[in-house]
């Protein structure tokens, strides 16, 4: 992506970034509430992720599963529905019932916008992955590294989880192969269906 680009792409990221905050502020604020009176522990979810270059950031998120989730995913490791190095499952017994709606919802993504300020995330990009799925990439499946992750992407759109690892990754390396403005703005406009029908989510 030539240096023009980049630059107009971090403009557009802070100005999408305004105008959604101003708009969903009052949900944002409702959302950490509600957390908070419905199950014990923090109101955000802190995770280390891979970003451009796989340079490790914290990606901020609403918790969606109960206290301690990450210590008990062993238990359950073995019921993985997706193929590759992540791990995807339907009703996953770690999620609280305000998380399920938050993650059908795709209101637990909302404070990656914190991330799209601090520049570590772009709105629409690959998925930012676990620093332990990349070390299990070879080396085409590294490419998605080489643009900034995204809270939105084609894999958001085109239905999440009902898509295999494999086509995921073809998703991703074609954004950065034909990324435009436009193909910007089509993935935005699509964001908003995707989240309304939950199709996919979990």
């Amino acid at each position: 992506m030539p240096t023009y680009s980049v630059i107009a792409k971090r403009f557009v990221d802070l100005m999408v970034v305004i105008v959604l905050l101003a708009i969903l502020f009052p949900l944002l604020l409702l959302t950490a509430i509600l957390i908070k009176c419905t199950s014990p522990g923090p109101i955000f979810y802190k995770q280390m992720r891979c970003g451009l270059y796989g340079r490790k950031f914290q990606l901020f998120k609403f918790r969606t599963m109960v206290e301690g989730a990450e210590d008990r995913l062993w238990e359950i490791r073995h019921l993985n529905e997706m193929n590759g190095p992540v791990f995807k499952m339907r009703n996953d017994p770690r999620t609280t019932a305000l998380g399920s709606f938050l993650r059908k919802s795709s209101i637990d993504e909302l404070p990656q916008l914190w991330n799209v300020i601090k520049g570590e995330m772009s709105i629409v990009g690959p998925r930012a992955p676990l620093p332990e799925e990349v070390q299990y990439y070879v080396e085409k499946q590294r490419r998605r590294l080489s643009v900034k992750p995204g809270i939105t992407c084609l894999w958001q759109v085109s239905g999440r989880s009902e898509i295999d690892f494999n086509r995921w990754i073809e998703l991703d390396l074609h954004y950065i192969d034909n990324w435009s403005f436009w193909l910007d703005i089509r993935i935005m406009l699509k964001t908003i269906p995707a989240v309304f029908t939950g199709r996919g989510a979990c």
